[in-house]
Parts: structure tokens; C-alpha cells; sequence
């Protein structure tokens, strides 16, 4: 594993070309605001200025243009669009517009490693994916640390394609955690199946079926709220903080022990099989055709998933509890 920090940059490469973001939203918001505190001339793109994101990026002091004009006056153009949009966007309106020589960068290598859009090879061609949310990376710069991030570069037409994609990741301020070299490829497939198989899928979906466990037991519905919900960001915030073992050395003996005997009963040779299928789908390109094909369809799918894992109730028994504690209102 090769890992760049802050040391291995000049950041002079990136000061001398103007920036466009295309896309304020969760990512983009972060970048701009981070790349323009570190000295760097950033524009925005966006459908248009009157849509939500262009009037927020406007609001924030940047310049904000139709997609193709901010991609006819970049040198460097970041993709932080949803993945589902990105091919529509770069055929239409980056694509025809791009200079000869530009950098083309992706906050996520979805659409580009398995082949829904395919960049010009006289562009340089890289990728910037920091290890968190567009909010996390935000704060964390305006506290003087910063996000880990994987960098990659797929095509070096220029030469300088790998000291501009560490200049930026460096202006994000991946460099003071560590920028780690890897492949659209590896950042694409093990992005996805995080999310699936753990981040996004498996821990709320055992979460839910643990509270739901609970309340069909009669149990208090708060209480079951408390138990299953509110106390997994302490033990993941042990994890995060010192890893497996510390976070098992700092509870009791008798979590512990249940911890091992339940984990061995609940994640079985049967979820790690179901698991690697999870993996074969996106390694195939399977999951990604299935997210364009839906979103072609207007997301008919994506809206039926929307509802089908609805929980009102919990939804409402967490509001109840987080109006206990007034200082966890929502950052958004």
C-alpha cells in the first residue's frame, strides 16, 4: 500500500488551473468550499442557477455556470454528481465541451469502471474518494484535520495526471490523514459492497429487526430504541477510534461474552456466502446495470424499496428519545 500526505504534494500544479465542481450536493458542497480555503479557483456547475444546489453555491460566494460552461472554462473538471446521473451529464454537456489536456476527476468510480461512460484518452482521467461523507469532510478541514481519501488515476495523458489529483486531494485535506493509492476498480467494488453488505444494509437492517425483536416481546418501545439504536454509535465509535479489540477491552465481561456466543449465532456461514454473492453482483456490473435501468424507468424500484422499509413507528419512538437530548438535532 502506498500512502501520500501533505509532504508529497505541490500544490502549485492545482493553483495555477481554475476548478469546476459539477454538483453542489453532498460531496461537492465539501470540495468547493474546502479547495477554495486552500487557495484554489474554484466555479461551479450545476443545471441550472436556479436549481436548489446552483442557488446554494451562489449563495456561498462561487460562480456558478450551466454544466457545459463551467466545463468549457475548467482545467480540471469533478465529477460529484449521483452516479445515476453522471452519463446523461458527461454525454451531454461535459463530453462535446472538454479541452484537450483537461483533468476529468470522480468522486466514485461507478460509472466509469464498468463502462457507462468512457472519457476521451486525451484527458487525464483520476478519482478522489474520501473515506466519509461531504459533511464529515467539511468539518473535519475546518477543524484543522482531515479525511483519509483513495486516490486513483486512470489515464496520464499529460503527465501530471497523479500530481493533480494529489494537489486536490491535498486541498480537501485528505493529506494530513493520508491519501492512499489504489484503482478505479478497488475503490468502485469494495465502495458498493461496504455500503451493502455493512454500512447501509446489513447494520441498519439488524438494528431494525433487533428493535423489532424486542417490541413484538413487549418490551418497551424506547427502551428497545436505546438498546438497539442509540447505544451501536458508542460501540462503533470504540471500533472507530481503537478497532475490535479495544472496543471489546472497554465493555463488560458480560457483553463480551454474549457478544461472541450471539455474533457466531447471528453472522454464520450462510451470511458470509450471502455476502460474497452480494460481491459477484457488483464485480459483474450487475448492481450498477440495475441502478441505471431504474433510474431510466423514473426509479420505480428505488421508490418501492423507499416504502417497503419505511418504519414509521421506529421513526417515531427515535423522535421521541432524541427529544430528550436537544443537542442532536439534525446537521444537514
Amino acid at each position: 500500500m502506498i500512502i501520500y500526505t501533505d509532504k508529497d504534494v505541490d500544490m502549485g500544479v492545482l493553483k495555477e488551473r481554475r476548478v469546476a465542481i459539477l454538483g453542489y450536493g453532498n460531496q461537492g458542497h465539501a470540495h468547493a468550499l474546502n479547495l477554495r480555503d486552500s487557495g484554489v479557483d474554484v466555479i461551479i456547475g450545476a443545471r441550472d442557477q436556479m436549481s436548489p444546489s446552483g442557488a446554494r453555491a451562489k449563495q456561498a460566494g462561487f460562480k456558478v455556470l450551466s454544466y457545459a460552461e463551467a466545463t468549457m472554462a475548467a482545467d480540471v473538471v469533478m465529477m460529484t454528481l449521483p452516479d445515476e446521473h453522471i452519463p446523461s451529464v458527461y454525454e451531454d454537456h461535459v463530453a462535446p465541451h472538454l479541452k484537450r489536456g483537461a483533468a476529468l476527476g470522480f468522486a466514485h468510480g461507478l460509472a466509469v469502471h464498468f463502462g457507462h461512460i468512457t472519457p476521451s484518452d486525451d484527458v487525464d482521467l483520476f478519482l478522489i474518494g474520501p473515506k466519509g461523507a461531504g459533511r464529515w469532510l467539511r468539518t473535519e478541514y475546518e477543524a484543522g484535520r482531515g479525511l483519509a481519501c483513495l486516490v486513483a488515476v486512470e489515464n496520464d495523458a499529460t503527465g501530471h495526471a497523479k500530481s493533480i489529483a494529489l494537489a486536490y486531494a491535498s486541498g480537501l485535506g485528505c493529506g494530513r490523514a493520508g491519501m492512499v493509492e489504489t484503482s478505479f476498480r478497488e475503490e468502485c467494488e469494495t465502495d458498493l459492497f461496504g455500503e451493502q453488505a455493512v454500512l447501509c444494509g446489513g447494520i441498519p437492517d439488524l438494528i431494525e429487526a433487533g428493535y423489532d425483536t424486542l417490541v413484538e416481546a413487549g418490551y418497551t418501545p424506547e427502551v428497545a430504541y436505546f438498546e438497539c439504536l442509540h447505544e451501536a454509535k458508542l460501540i462503533v465509535d470504540l471500533m472507530f477510534e481503537a478497532g475490535p479489540k479495544a472496543m471489546r477491552k472497554a465493555i463488560s465481561n458480560t457483553a463480551e461474552y454474549g457478544g461472541y456466543l450471539a455474533g457466531e449465532t447471528l453472522v454464520t456461514k450462510d451470511t458470509r456466502a450471502r455476502m460474497k454473492d452480494i460481491l459477484a453482483d457488483i464485480q459483474s456490473g450487475a448492481f450498477a446495470q440495475k441502478l441505471m435501468d431504474d433510474t431510466a424507468r423514473k426509479s420505480p424500484h428505488l421508490d418501492q424499496l423507499r416504502e417497503r422499509h419505511h418504519k414509521p413507528d421506529l421513526e417515531a419512538v427515535g423522535a421521541r428519545v432524541r427529544g430528550l437530548m436537544p443537542w442532536l438535532s439534525p446537521k444537514r
